[in-house]
């Protein structure tokens, strides 16, 4: 680029070449100036105006559009698990609880290693708090479900064998309900102790009739115990009913069963007694779920009619008589005198 001057002598204008220095030196002034604008622009844009950079802005964006969709994922996990904790309780509560079987242990729930090991992970990636939350949310309830589904298997197998439970389960009162005959001396809680005195409990619950009146197993099992002793319960039996139900007969002053036989709700057992730790004749009674002593009282209903209760003993004495001829019968064909 040329310069210009006016020569007076010649009365004309005239060029004078730039020197490369000089143009260099422009050059330089003016990428500083612009650069200067543009530092200028940008604290005029960002420190003045607060306003964002198109890429930050975008960049923004995307980061509220996936918290947005983290906190609707939060809002339905925490419905989930709302609704899980329900079904879980019901399960425990109430299912499980009917089928004799223990509830879920809240220590297989947890996932401490799994969580460790997703939080090391998260932390690495930088991952900020509210989605570490929502992932181990995720599989804890995942974690959940897992087991409740392998509880629900469990509860299938016992349904299908539901009929033979409910024939189990401890469910009519271990003597004729007549009032007549018998009346409830001592209920299942704390009592004063009849023999040594002082605040006890009372893990059952006794009968108080006279000696020789019949006792009945309150549901289906096998005598798991027989005992002849001169302290304590006396004369007792034990039967084991399966799904984690266990009856006690105590103070007896006959046992007609004997360890390892099969019984029937409704069977005759024994007579009621005065053995053992007791004042007066009677039958103490308890009823066991899971190893736990629980009240007696809700599982039968001492109203139940005596006509009732007698067809019933009717109906298993006949089981019983039918079941032993079929066994002779069975007996007689296997050595050979039978006339078939």
């Amino acid at each position: 680029m040329a310069r210009y001057f006016f020569n007076p002598v010649t009365l004309s204008y005239e060029s004078k070449p730039v020197s490369k220095g000089v143009k260099y030196l422009r050059a330089i002034v003016m990428l500083i100036v612009a650069l200067a604008l543009v530092f200028f622009y940008f604290w005029l844009y960002t420190t003045v105006f607060k306003l964002d950079l198109p890429k930050t802005a975008i960049l923004k964006h995307r980061h509220a559009q996936w918290e947005s969709r983290v906190a609707v994922l939060q809002r339905n996990l925490d419905v989930y698990e709302r609704t899980l904790s329900g079904i879980e309780q019901r399960d425990d509560d109430v299912y499980r609880s009917i089928y004799g079987l223990s509830p879920i242990p809240e220590e297989i729930k947890g996932l401490d290693e799994e969580e460790y090991r997703l939080y090391h992970q998260m932390d690495a990636q930088g991952a900020n708090a509210e989605l570490k939350e929502v992932v181990l949310k995720m599989n804890r309830l995942s974690h959940r479900v897992y087991l409740r589904s392998k509880g629900l298997d469990e509860l299938k197998t016992i349904v299908a064998d539901a009929g033979d439970m409910f024939s189990c389960v401890p469910s009519v009162p271990p003597i004729i309900p007549n009032y007549d005959n018998f009346r409830i001396s001592s209920a299942f809680g704390y009592r004063i102790d009849p023999v040594y005195g002082g605040r006890r409990m009372h893990q059952g619950m006794d009968f108080s009739m006279a000696i020789g009146n019949p006792v009945f197993s309150t549901g289906d099992g096998v005598v798991e115990e027989v005992n002849f002793q001169f302290r304590g319960y006396g004369n007792e039996i034990v039967i084991d009913h399966g799904y984690g139900y266990k009856t006690r007969y105590a103070h007896l002053n006959t046992v007609d069963v004997t360890e390892g036989m099969k019984v029937k709700r409704g069977e005759k057992i024994g007579t009621v007694g005065n053995t053992g730790k007791s004042t007066a004749p009677h039958l103490h009674y308890e009823v066991m779920r899971m190893g736990a002593k629980v009240n007696p009282y809700n599982f039968m209903d001492v109203k139940m009619p005596v006509e009732e209760y007698e067809a019933m003993i009717a109906q298993v004495r006949e089981s019983i008589q039918k079941d032993k001829m079929l066994s002779t019968s069975e007996l007689l064909k296997r050595g050979g005198l039978s006339d078939d």
